[in-house]
């Protein structure tokens, strides 16, 4: 049996999570959310037939948004996944609420992002339908842009996904558009459900999510200013913080307290350099730095952060220390008493590794105090 093509990331073992594009697009479309997502799930993400890596001959003319349901169904069953989480954008989305309608023993939470109950009726995807098998699809990707996002804003790669697409499977997908219209079974949605909305956007405007979440009881609705069609593109740090709070992807053990003793600002940049390559590293920390020793109350916080600033400075580890000095502040340290901890590992770690310690030291207590005044 053929499958979709698909890119997978995140830990075997995780909660899986699929990743539904837009038509016209690829996996790219996830590129900047995808790897954040993949720390605390195992992240699918999934190519339309004749787009990135899924063959072409998956669909032919006909077909529906139950036939792509259908081979999602098919790709989940051979990875061994029963039940998974889906977020979808445009026609990705929409596959998400078939499923959600019609197999909903195999979603465990929906999120529905620049998507629609309905794309407007038959009449423009019949047409662009015909265009295509009539004259390819190298006018439509030229146009793209404009369909996409916001005024001088673009994604060569996801442009380049557009114009390499199979004319014949974009074709039969635009036919799948023509053919969907769910606004009669939306209410049978049970699954925990988010509207991502891009308020830019003309294709799946505001209006269209709003209409879904006025439906589907306990759903959310989320509106991402600047953002138009292609949302996880454009606007991925909005889409990527909608997305981690509706499946929990900030809910990783550790996680709370690691912000709230590096600062939110500091944790948000680790996870901004986040990659597939660094995404089970991050795990780690989170799950056993700061989900079993940080949260262990034998000891105080203000009693962790002298002793890890100590052991910080025994193996010179001076940027890592610059970190801990800040950390140790939010932990009710006094400059004092920091100075005190520092005067202590002179004795036991030596005087030149405490000479650099007090330099970055200061240099991060000027800097705070330079930030407060």
């Amino acid at each position: 049996m053929t499958i979709l093509g698909r890119v997978s990331e995140g830990p075997a073992t995780a909660p899986p999570l699929l990743l539904g594009p837009s038509l016209g697009t690829s996996h790219a479309l996830w590129d900047k959310v995808a790897p954040e997502l993949s720390v605390r799930h195992r992240v699918i993400r999934w190519d339309l037939p004749g787009h990135g890596l899924s063959p072409a001959d998956l669909i032919g003319p006909g077909a529906t948004v139950g036939d792509l349901a259908h081979l999602v169904l098919d790709l989940a069953d051979s990875l061994g996944v029963e039940t998974f989480a889906y977020a979808g954008a445009s026609l990705g989305g929409a596959v998400g609420l078939h499923l959600a309608v019609h197999c909903p023993e195999r979603i465990s939470s929906l999120a529905v992002v620049c998507s629609s109950a309905h794309f407007n009726g038959a009449e423009p995807w019949v047409a662009r339908a015909a265009q295509v098998r009539a004259e390819g699809l190298a006018k439509l990707a030229d146009s793209a842009h404009t369909r996409w996002f916001t005024p001088g804003f673009t994604v060569p790669e996801l442009i380049r996904d557009h114009r390499d697409a199979d004319p014949g499977a974009y074709a039969a997908c635009c036919d799948a558009l023509a053919a969907f219209d769910i606004r009669d079974r939306a209410a049978d949605i049970r699954v925990p459900t988010l509207l991502v909305a891009g308020r830019e956007d003309p294709a799946t405007p505001p209006s269209h999510l709003r209409e879904i979440a006025d439906t589907v009881r306990g759903s959310a609705l989320v509106e991402i200013p600047g953002a138009s069609h292609l949302a996880p593109a454009e606007r991925p740090d909005a889409v990527l913080g909608a997305l981690r709070t509706h499946f929990g992807g900030d809910a990783r053990p550790g996680m709370p307290v690691r912000r709230a003793v590096l600062g939110d600002a500091h944790v948000d940049r680790a996870q901004e350099r986040q990659s597939p390559f660094t995404a089970r590293f991050q795990d780690f920390i989170s799950r056993y730095a700061w989900g079993e020793i940080w949260t262990d109350e034998t000891l105080s916080r203000r009693e962790r952060s002298m002793i890890t600033l100590t052991a910080l400075v025994a193996h010179g580890h001076n940027d890592e220390l610059a970190m801990h000095v800040r950390a140790a502040r939010r932990n009710g340290l006094t400059p004092e008493e920091i100075a005190a901890v520092l005067m202590q590992t002179a004795v036991y770690c030596g005087v030149p590794a405490a000479n650099s310690a007090f330099s970055t030291a200061q240099r991060v207590l000027a800097e705070e105090e330079g930030d407060l005044g």
